[in-house]
């Protein structure tokens, strides 16, 4: 009878560990399926869970994005560990919530009190040694670069704990997050110091694509067709959080006043929270944001520099972290991969709001509804198209079938030298150039319209120079491939011929 009441007690306590084990998969997979996308930075972080070694894993990316969501939800809200920087918070602040949170973790009866990081690392080590040694421990602070307050000693600190107690063991996964991504490349990525080759996984979180952007949509019920879609894109680009301020409900045009013209719009004032969380001396970037917005096509470092006061020391510094943080884009002009790059605004919202936001004193709460069809809106659309395809480079080489040929993208801009007879007399520029290995050069025309684009005469004639100067200037022999990315097409007619492929709006959504 004992016996069989032992083998009772085995086979229920095997069959509790395994319910256990399905249960939690199954709470795992409820969470992970509310994640659209993002397969590729969970299957890192899963890949660090299953280590069999301690890992130090950075995840980063511009403020909006979803790096926290994403962090939560692949971990399901589980942590031995787990602490959020404060913004602009000192440094006494930071280590009392510290303390706090340690408290709450460690089921302590009385609050610690830390004087320096030291003190609480030290104390973090302890409480996890008392954890169970066969458990994979996993800690998770977030908004780290808030932590690094002046004379903090945090990053030191953090060395400490790393160097001297977590790398020596193979059951700790340290996640770390944030939103200023000069800071974690600097201080975490590219440590010189007791962090130097520590980080063991790199997860840079981007924007979504239009694909992503779709899906997320229909998984809140939207039934918004692609024009619309696309049209929200070029508003506020891939970025999750302000997609989940839409309401579905509404029209992409009420949301818009919504959300940017209304006195309590919750995107009216986002543009100066963003940047005082991602930067000091939050003038001297947006004075340079606002020259880039000024040029449509671009300006060159030269060019940048002559607009704006300031050191150019500095200048290097504020574009290398606008770049960084996702809010210009850098590219080379053809034939030329380091001289004369060309700075973008790549930033949709900010775009949107530089155009349409700041400095608007107008009280209509309706702005967008009764300007959508003017002039200004017609060539910030065209301009943010241009911007839609840069970012949906992949899916432009897909449609047109050189996925698996190596490619450059660049621009080309012909400026005539003055006083020369010889020269042309008038420039020339193109935005978009797909250089092929396989000798081919698409020159790619980008086009938002209602409708199917219809070509005339005149823009025929002006393409065929276009490129007739081009192929002058630059002295290639690669055959040049007239592209037209349009919303719905090129529409047939006369001048249709010059088209030699096409990559439609639908096509973007791959």
């Amino acid at each position: 009878m004992d016996k069989k009441v032992a083998t009772f007690k085995v086979l229920n306590k095997k069959i509790l560990i395994f319910a256990t084990k399905f249960f939690n998969t199954q709470t795992d997979i409820m969470s992970r399926e509310k994640i659209i996308g993002r397969e590729k930075e969970m299957s890192e972080l899963q890949r660090s869970f299953d280590s069999d070694r301690s890992e130090f894993v950075i995840v980063y990316g511009r403020r909006r994005v979803g790096k926290t969501f994403l962090i939560d939800n692949f971990f399901n809200y589980t942590y031995d560990f787990s602490y959020v920087g404060g913004h602009r918070m000192n440094k006494q602040k930071q280590l009392r919530y510290f303390a706090k949170a340690l408290k709450k973790y460690a089921k302590l009866s009385l609050q610690p009190k830390f004087s320096n990081w030291d003190d609480a690392f030290d104390s973090l080590e302890e409480y996890l040694e008392t954890l169970p040694e066969n458990k994979r421990k996993v800690i998770f602070i977030d908004e780290m670069p808030w932590i690094d307050t002046p004379q903090s000693e945090f990053v030191e600190a953090l060395e400490m704990f790393w160097n001297g107690w977590s790398a020596h063991r193979k059951d700790i996964l340290f996640v770390a997050s944030g939103s200023s991504t000069s800071w974690m490349v600097d201080k975490l990525v590219k440590n010189q110091g007791g962090l130097h080759g520590r980080i063991t996984n790199n997860i840079y979180v981007r924007p979504f694509t239009l694909c992503e952007a779709e899906k997320y949509m229909q998984s809140r019920g939207a039934v918004w067709d692609r024009y619309q879609l696309l049209q929200t894109y070029m508003v506020i680009g891939g970025i999750p959080f302000y997609y989940s301020l839409l309401n579905i409900k509404e029209s992409l045009v009420q949301n818009i006043d919504r959300l940017f013209f209304s006195t309590n719009g919750e995107l009216r004032n986002e543009f100066d929270e963003l940047f005082n969380a991602l930067f000091s001396n939050t003038d001297n970037y947006t004075s340079v944001i606002k020259t880039l917005n000024s040029v449509r096509e671009g300006m060159t470092r030269e060019e940048i520099e002559k607009s704006v006061n300031l050191d150019s020391s500095l200048l290097t510094k504020i574009l290398k972290n606008l770049e960084r943080s996702d809010f210009i884009i850098r590219y080379s002009q053809f034939g030329n991969k380091t001289k004369g790059m060309i700075y973008r605004l790549s930033d949709f919202y900010t775009l949107f709001y530089y155009r349409f936001i700041a400095g608007f004193n107008s009280q209509d709460e309706e702005w967008w509804s009764h300007n959508y069809t003017s002039h200004a809106v017609e060539s910030w659309q065209g301009f943010s198209f241009e911007l839609l395809c840069f970012a949906h480079l992949k899916q432009i080489k897909q449609k047109l079938g050189i996925s698996g040929i190596s490619t450059s993208a660049s621009s080309w801009r012909y400026v005539p030298k003055k006083n020369l007879p010889s020269e042309i007399s008038h420039g020339a520029q193109i935005d978009l150039l797909i250089d092929r290995a396989d000798r081919m050069i698409n020159v790619c025309e980008m086009k938002f319209s209602i409708n199917q684009y219809r070509i005339t005469d005149s823009y025929e004639n002006a393409l065929r120079q276009r490129m007739e100067i081009f192929r002058d200037k630059t002295k290639t022999s690669k055959t040049l491939v007239c592209t037209f990315v349009t919303t719905r097409g090129v529409a047939d007619g006369l001048h249709k011929s010059i088209v030699n492929s096409e990559v439609t709006m639908n096509d973007l959504f791959i």
